[in-house]
């Protein structure tokens, strides 16, 4: 594939970036807000997040779980199904069509059939008219292409979902979702292709500049597990805050800066990102590396099947891990809110205890720092290796 080289010149920088671009991270749906400054060290999350995986959720075509079938992945009815919620972001992917236009699916290869063969084609060596052509289309009467996938044991299996929408475009998100809603963009890439810095400079200037002519007001988030792709974004632009994607040990790869929590400490410290979006399984086996990670001024949040479990979500809160990445949004939503929501006074300014007051009585786990200390020593031998 032939690469063209862009400068980093050709990419905007803050004098170029409209006025009304947000530097908040919080959305302002639940709150003011917090800026950004591009010191580093000055970064905070005011708050506990709760981040809808792809929308309103993954979807998980074998799974008996209806909730996993329910909105199509990564699309406009998914992402303001979850926004009729109170979450502050929504996490998809992005890739880049070859010819340069960001679109939103997370698998590296779009798989159809055509006359009882099955084909799959790689999304970025699509245009995006060819990419636009699968599944559901906009146009009425009109049919597009089956829409297969593959799952993780290799079969492959119809699309099927209860809602189904058509693929979307990163700019169709700004325009078409909820404008309070804030945008986890995970920069998609390949696990499995080297790529070289001029190629990725060309991916992120396209990511960069549908950001700084849609964004407005809308808190924005960058991510990616390729290391290379979240330090160049950090200095192709310092408006928004960018964390590095790890499995954190949970996984083994060629490029050791993915291999561990303590790598990814390495790789934003060196790089100036903002935080680390951890598989939290990868927490839960190295319940120290929380510290070391607000040691070094970084933020935490997690992904992973384990934060669709409210008891794991409110463990995650005590440990100070600052938000999670969940495709239960309704339910981990209403548990965090329950959970974590400030206790209630009565008129005089007392704490109502459980069963004072008018309200519905829902119980939390309460742990003593004994108890706490003993969980964290318990979890990793209950995290299976």
């Amino acid at each position: 594939m032939a690469l063209k080289a862009v400068h980093v010149s050709d990419v905007p920088s803050l004098d170029q970036v409209p006025e009304n671009a947000s530097v908040s991270l919080f959305s302002s749906r639940f709150s003011t807000g917090v800026e950004m400054n591009s010191n580093r060290g000055s970064f905070k999350i005011p708050k506990f997040l709760v981040v809808g995986h792809r929308g309103h959720g993954m979807n998980l075509l074998q799974s008996s779980d209806q909730r996993m079938k329910a909105y199509k992945e990564n699309s406009i009815v998914s992402f303001n199904s979850a926004a009729k919620f109170p979450i502050d972001y929504i996490e998809f992917d992005v890739q880049v069509t070859k010819d340069d236009c960001p679109v939103i699916f997370h698998d590296n290869f779009i798989l159809s059939e055509d006359n009882g063969s099955v084909f799959e084609k790689r999304v970025t060596e699509l245009s995006l008219s060819e990419f636009l052509c699968y599944g559901p289309q906009k146009e009425p009467g009109k049919k597009g292409k089956t829409l297969l996938r593959k799952t993780k044991d290799g079969k492959i299996v119809n699309w099927n979902v209860e809602t189904d929408d058509s693929l979307c475009t990163l700019q169709e998100a700004f325009q078409q979702v909820d404008p309070s809603l804030g945008f986890n963009i995970e920069l998609k890439f390949d696990d499995h292709v080297v790529y070289q810095q001029d190629y990725l400079i060309r991916v992120l200037q396209a990511i960069l500049k549908v950001v700084f002519e849609h964004a407005k007001d809308r808190p924005i988030l960058f991510s990616s597990f390729q290391p290379d792709a979240a330090l160049l974004v950090r200095k192709l632009q310092s408006v928004y805050p960018v964390f590095f994607l790890t499995n954190g040990g949970t996984e083994i790869f060629y490029d050791v800066r993915r291999n561990s929590l303590a790598e990814a400490i390495k790789v934003c410290l060196e790089g100036g990102l903002q935080g680390i979006v951890s598989e939290v399984k990868g927490v839960f086996r190295n319940p120290g590396a929380v510290s070391k990670i607000k040691e070094a001024k970084l933020s935490l949040l997690t992904y992973g099947k384990l934060n669709n479990v409210p008891e794991a979500v409110y463990m995650q809160y005590l440990m100070g891990i600052e938000g999670v990445i969940v495709d239960l949004v309704q339910e981990i939503t209403e548990s965090v809110t329950d959970m974590i929501k400030p206790p209630k006074v009565d008129e005089d300014g007392e704490k109502l205890n459980e069963g004072d007051g008018d309200r519905e009585v829902k119980t939390k786990p309460e742990f003593s720092q004994k108890e706490l200390s003993f969980l964290l020593k318990l979890i990793p031998e209950l995290i299976q290796l």
